[in-house]
């Protein structure tokens, strides 16, 4: 079962999990398997003024369409590029007096869609709108009331001449987003700004350890190559060696959690038990919950007691972040490592969250040494736990690549940003814009790291010379997401 750009992959029924996807020939690790432009996108709620509605990406000045005064565009291109989507949206907003949620204007999206192509099979697609699963017998009471809520706010601001669904079917359409919205990344791939429905890679299974993964793509106007290099899509990438008949598998969520904590929360958000071999023999829990070996290894009451100090401490820092406190989130995650070192192992997850956060946290605030002394420990446990072409691995030896080069450790962040490269190669592909990012840091850090090895006292002098003149990179500010899931849960 092809369909234009499909040829390689075909939907088949996978043993107690449904519809799957399976390869139709080999591929290797950094192979796209496929790409896939959106059936229907949205920018989310909070970032509509500063993203474009179009491709995504964020933007410094974007421009404003003079109809509805709602939707945004990086440029005439972006504009023209959206019409047939937006024409619909844009009369409706005028008629309703404001935008409605996300989750209401994905829906309308999809809903106009059907009603300019029919429900069946769009072009290129696997499967229709109607057959994806919508998982609405499944939700709890919360759950209901809120898609009661959503269906009458889509009715609201449903326009009475287009085509009129019946409660059941919007019903069915609020469930597919709810179950797979795909969470859209700026074009650094450092932010969820959006949401979309990717019909294939609806098709693909979940494994907590898969063979795939997908990255949002952009797209590029300067490209005029094909359709695919300038539009806006997911790819599907292979991660490792994959044979003709393997099955394509994705991971829902970061590995970075027990099997039994990962398993709760896919069965709460995709309603399914995982039952892949990671969670069924539990493999890396050990590492997960590492304890220090050794003489003095700590008593099960005393580890106890510090893995709940982290759980209270994680929970302060948060409060302390969305507030803005840094200084004291430093000082939490100071105090608290002072706890933990002595009783957890460096693969615990407990310790590596604090070691993320503070990293992170000490970057922004341009201390730069004990962050890539955090980092450094971080990223050493990450190596141990992740797969090894994970791209969330391949972001944190990004980040911790720059703080010791902020931190003048050369040797050490140039050998961070190759590996974080080599991973991100695979991971993101090489015209990605983070790749190229880092493929520029990776040039550079090579040419100082050569002129350090030449004449060490020389290298520092013209360091300081350039950082006098270039006012310093200045790390992102902290972001109080974790790293968000593959699919978008309505919160």
């Amino acid at each position: 079962m092809t369909k234009g750009g499909m040829e390689s992959v075909e939907v088949f029924t996978s043993e107690g999990k449904g519809r799957g996807l399976k390869a139709q020939k080999e591929f290797l690790p950094g192979d796209v398997i496929f790409a896939e432009p959106a059936y229907a996108a949205v920018v989310f709620d909070s970032l509509t003024h500063v993203i474009c509605h179009t491709c995504f990406k964020r933007q410094e000045r974007l421009h404003r369409c003079g109809q509805c005064k709602f939707a945004y565009y990086c440029d005439r291109t972006c504009q023209r590029a959206a019409w047939l989507n937006h024409k619909n949206e844009c009369s409706a907003i005028k008629r309703h007096g404001k935008a409605p949620t996300e989750n209401i204007r994905l829906a309308a999206r999809i809903m106009w869609k059907i009603e300019r192509e029919g429900s069946g099979l769009s072009e290129g697609c696997l499967v229709s709108i109607d057959d994806l699963q919508n998982h609405v017998d499944s939700f709890d009471e919360e759950e209901k009331k809120e898609l009661r809520v959503d269906v009458e706010s889509f009715l609201e601001f449903w326009p009475p001449q287009s085509q009129q669904f019946g409660m059941q079917y919007i019903s069915h359409v609020f469930g597919v987003i709810s179950c797979n919205g795909f969470t859209l990344s700026d074009q650094r791939g450092l932010q969820a700004v959006g949401v979309g429905i990717f019909p294939n890679l609806c098709q693909a299974n979940h494994d907590c350890w898969p063979n795939c993964t997908v990255i949002f793509n952009n797209g590029n106007h300067e490209a005029v190559r094909s359709m695919f290099h300038t539009q806006m899509r997911i790819e599907l990438r292979a991660l490792s060696k994959i044979s003709s008949g393997d099955e394509l598998t994705v991971s829902y969520m970061d590995f970075l959690n027990v099997s039994e904590e990962r398993r709760k929360q896919l069965k709460k958000q995709y309603y399914f038990d995982c039952t892949c071999e990671h969670c069924k023999k539990q493999i890396k829990d050990d590492l997960m919950l590492a304890v220090k070996e050794g003489e003095s290894k700590p008593s099960s009451e005393t580890v106890k007691e510090v893995i709940q100090l982290s759980k209270d401490t994680l929970e302060k820092i948060n409060k302390a972040r969305l507030e803005g406190l840094y200084h004291e989130v430093v000082k939490l995650c100071r105090e608290c490592l002072k706890k933990q070192e002595p009783v957890l192992g460096e693969t615990n997850i407990y310790l590596l969250r604090i070691l993320s956060i503070a990293s992170e946290v000490l970057s922004y605030l341009q201390m730069f040494e004990e962050a890539a002394d955090y980092a450094k420990r971080m990223v050493d446990g990450y190596l141990k736990i992740y797969h090894p072409n994970n791209a969330q691995l391949g972001m944190a030896l990004m980040r911790a690549g720059v703080t010791h080069w902020h931190a003048g450790l050369i040797e050490a962040g140039h050998g961070l940003i190759c590996k974080a490269y080599a991973i991100l190669l695979i991971t993101h592909g090489p015209s990605h814009p983070i790749t190229k990012d880092l493929e520029v840091m990776r040039v550079q850090t090579e040419m100082e790291l050569r002129m350090f090895q030449q004449n060490e006292f020389m290298y520092y002098k013209m360091r300081e010379a350039a950082l006098k003149n270039q006012k310093i990179q200045v790390m992102p500010e902290p972001s109080n997401d974790t790293s968000p899931g593959l699919f978008h849960k309505k919160e």
